[in-house]
């Protein structure tokens, strides 16, 4: 299966994976994703739990157990991991050409 058909990815999804190689729940993935896009991104609640709920759809991301059972703690899956690095090289080569070119 390729995994293509994932990209590109928003922004706001982008944010969200990276934040999630560590595990968090949702009010901490929204800090994290302010603290790595140094405040150019902002997720509000009804966003993020729509990613969420897509994300997991597509099995990119997954709900991990925990003591907690008021939150509900997520982490990137091996497929979501691999898609994350598809993007990024993706991304890579966009800088690549606009670097070329003179940019």
């Amino acid at each position: 299966m390729s995994l293509d058909k994932y990209l590109p990815l928003t922004e706001t999804t982008f944010y969200i994976m990276l934040a999630l190689t560590e595990c968090g729940h949702g009010y901490v993935i929204m800090q994290r994703v302010e603290e790595l896009s140094e405040g150019r991104v902002r997720i509000a609640a009804g966003t993020m739990y729509g990613a969420i709920e897509n994300l997991t759809k597509q099995e990119l991301i997954e709900a991990v157990p925990t003591e907690d059972k008021r939150r509900k703690v997520y982490q990137l899956t091996h497929k979501g991991g691999a898609v994350l690095k598809l993007e990024i090289e993706r991304l890579k080569g966009l800088v690549k050409i606009a670097e070329q070119i003179g940019f």
